[in-house]
């Protein structure tokens, strides 16, 4: 009887160790599944991918200003680069209406395919207030942006009409043409839009 007794209970032990180890085993994806967000690949069962955050980066150029480069990246991966300007060719930042965008991390407000603004219109993403770099004057007003009509098209006087190279020079503003402002709402629409513009030189 004893011996019985003791073989059952070791039957009953080794079930129950079976059964916490198979209820591990079953909580194991669902434990790490709490980790990093990802993305599956569509269509039920797929496996998970990491998706790389995209920024977006005004490179001001020291040598001509109106030559400086707006460059969107996913990752460490370079999706497209556009010639951009800021500024008349003033490189001092605290000059209102003239100097070139101050360094810094810009937070989007929001984005426009049809802004409506007395002077900006068409496409266009507006950005923060931010002080400039001896923190003298707060720079308002600052957009990414072309010169168009509201429903892109071109007008046929300034500043609605893009004549060439001269048209990168801006307020301030960071400024691309017709062509490339469009390219790259389509490219952050698929891609995903970042939340902040950061300004370097």
């Amino acid at each position: 009887m004893k011996k019985h007794m003791n073989a059952s209970n070791g039957v009953l032990r080794g079930l129950m160790t079976a059964g916490v180890l198979t209820t591990t085993l079953a909580l194991a994806p669902a434990a790490a599944a709490g980790g990093p967000a990802a993305v599956g690949t569509g269509g039920g069962g797929g496996a998970a991918k990491m998706v790389a955050p995209t920024t977006l980066v005004f490179d001001k150029n020291q040598g001509n200003p109106a030559n400086s480069k707006l460059s969107v990246y996913q990752g460490k991966k370079r999706m497209a680069t556009y010639r951009a300007g800021s500024g008349t060719g003033v490189k001092n930042d605290c000059t209102s209406f003239k100097g070139w965008m101050p360094n810094g991390n810009w937070k989007i407000r929001s984005k426009s395919r049809a802004y409506n603004g007395s002077v900006i219109k068409g496409y266009a993403v507006y950005l923060q207030d931010m002080r400039c770099s001896r923190k003298t004057v707060t720079r308002t007003e600052m957009f990414i942006h072309s010169e168009m009509n509201r429903d892109g098209s071109q007008g046929r006087t300034e500043p609605r009409r893009w004549d060439g190279a001269g048209d990168y020079r801006s307020n301030g503003c960071v400024k691309l043409n017709p062509t490339d402002i469009k390219k790259m709402f389509r490219l952050l629409d698929r891609i995903g839009w970042p939340t902040h513009l950061r300004v370097v030189s």
